[in-house]
């Protein structure tokens, strides 16, 4: 049997796990002394993402103040979310901690971290953004070379929020007159593309009525089902960045043939097709390039703007519901823009996703980022979550040791997280020294060698000289 102290040691040690496990776990509770005086919602169904912007007017109705809050998205819903943030009155941002409350484990909760406490009696007004990617579903599924794309958007006609609501308005935004149908919940109005509802009085905490709309919407939905993206860092002055693209139409699917005449003939041909989509690049970038498997794309055009360098990409073909396309991208930028040093302290400040279309939406992004070999103390900050993989080498011409990669990957990735990352590590000035050493030594080596073999003589048999008399 085991002894007395073994098991108290055990049961110490259990104790402590339980505790540890338990204290980096966020667990919330609902304050009763917080009233949402009012909501003005916006939700933007016009492009293939559904992006929802709330003005909220919270009231401290308790008795001391309030120096955080909940946001809650619907069980329904966070699968879809990809991108939320919280900004203050003066449209600073705000510190979300992911969370969770007791009894509500279907819900997904954010404590937001006010920079300012609600006074007593006082109120604070709090925007709130949300962005959703495969909301909107086409229907039909499946349509013609002819008709137009139709999709329906179910979501929550009220705010779906912890605590009680006094009255709420929601504009719904479609940039479209053609809607097949749509919820009608008095009061509501639609004009010029815009459906109107509310106010709504007295909504209790976790309220949700479904809102259903059935419309016309022939914009881009393209997906980019994987973006690997590599940047190699050179401190002699380049930054290396390439980019792999596959990108799906994930919009309803092309029903029957397809003509290549009647689309080349009759603009109108195709409404919800892809034809070309711009691409931003920094505005330092140069010598791009772009090609598929097939080698270098040429219908495309580049346009350098003071603030980006424009790419007008135009696949080999159109691109329809269900057909995939698959491309590289390439350009470098100088590293004085993203690259700053302090003696033998490096800091390297980049986008950890650029932009490559309007309204994207990216399954799965994987970045790499090579450094230069002989960087240690590598110390990463990320502006959103990621899921870091292991560290590797990276060979190439006149390495030694490798230089060291950093990777890591992120699902669902919308414009929002175009944001910059930051890697600090140390480098010795004297290792700039290694690569051109080492051309100069294999130079020197070889020249040796070429002089060893012309100076010496190898023959065996040394030739007789025959004199004349």
């Amino acid at each position: 049997m085991m002894p007395a102290m073994a098991k108290i040691q055990v049961l110490v040690l259990l104790l402590l796990y339980i505790a540890i496990q338990c204290g980096s776990l966020n667990v919330d509770t609902i304050s009763s002394d917080i009233k949402i005086k009012n909501v003005d919602r916006s939700i933007d169904i016009s492009s293939q993402l559904v992006k929802i912007t709330s003005k909220v007017t919270l009231e401290n109705t308790g008795k001391v103040p309030v120096k955080n809050f909940l946001l809650s998205v619907e069980g329904g819903a966070k699968s879809n979310l990809a991108f939320i943030s919280a900004k203050d009155q003066n449209n600073k941002d705000l510190r979300l901690v992911e969370t969770t409350v007791k009894g509500y484990d279907q819900v997904k909760f954010w404590r937001v971290e006010l920079k300012e406490a609600i006074n007593v009696a006082s109120t604070a007004i709090i925007g709130t953004e949300s962005v959703y990617t495969k909301a909107l579903q086409p229907f039909p599924t499946a349509i013609t070379q002819q008709e137009d794309q139709l999709v329906k958007y179910n979501g929550n006609l009220y705010f779906y929020s912890p605590y009680p609501v006094v009255s709420q308005k929601t504009n719904v935004v479609l940039n479209t007159k053609s809607v097949e149908s749509f919820t009608k919940i008095k009061p509501f109005s639609q004009q010029d593309g815009t459906i109107a509802y509310g106010s709504y009085s007295n909504i209790s905490p976790f309220t949700e009525k479904e809102l259903n709309i059935h419309y016309k919407n022939n914009s881009p939905f393209l997906t980019v089902t994987r973006l690997a993206r590599l940047i190699e860092v050179s401190h002699w002055g380049n930054i290396a960045i390439e980019e792999t693209v596959e990108i799906e139409h994930t919009g309803a699917k092309l029903k029957g043939p397809f003509s290549r005449y009647d689309y080349q003939q009759d603009h109108h041909s195709g409404p919800a097709s892809v034809r070309s989509y711009k691409t931003f690049l920094p505005a330092s970038a140069s010598d791009v390039y772009y090609r598929d498997t097939n080698g270098n794309i040429s219908t495309s055009n580049m346009k350098v703007k003071k603030d980006s360098v424009e790419l007008d990409l135009r696949p080999r073909y159109p691109l329809f519901g269900g057909w995939r396309s698959h491309y590289t991208l390439g350009y470098n930028v100088p590293s004085y823009e993203y690259l700053y040093h302090s003696g033998n302290e490096y800091l390297l400040k980049m986008r950890a996703v650029d932009h490559v279309f309007d309204d994207m939406q990216v399954d799965e992004l994987v970045t790499k980022i090579i450094l230069p070999e002989g960087s240690t103390n590598i110390v990463v900050n990320f502006p959103f979550t990621v899921t870091r993989l292991s560290d590797s080498l990276h060979y190439t011409y006149l390495d030694t040791k490798g230089r060291p990669v950093i990777t890591f990957t992120k699902q669902n990735v919308v414009e929002n997280h175009i944001q910059d990352f930051q890697i600090r590590y140390t480098f010795p000035r004297l290792l700039m020294l290694q690569e051109p050493l080492l051309v100069v030594g294999f130079l020197y080596t070889l020249f040796l060698c070429v002089i060893i073999y012309v100076r010496l003589d190898f023959s065996i048999h040394k030739p007789e000289h025959q004199h004349k008399d």
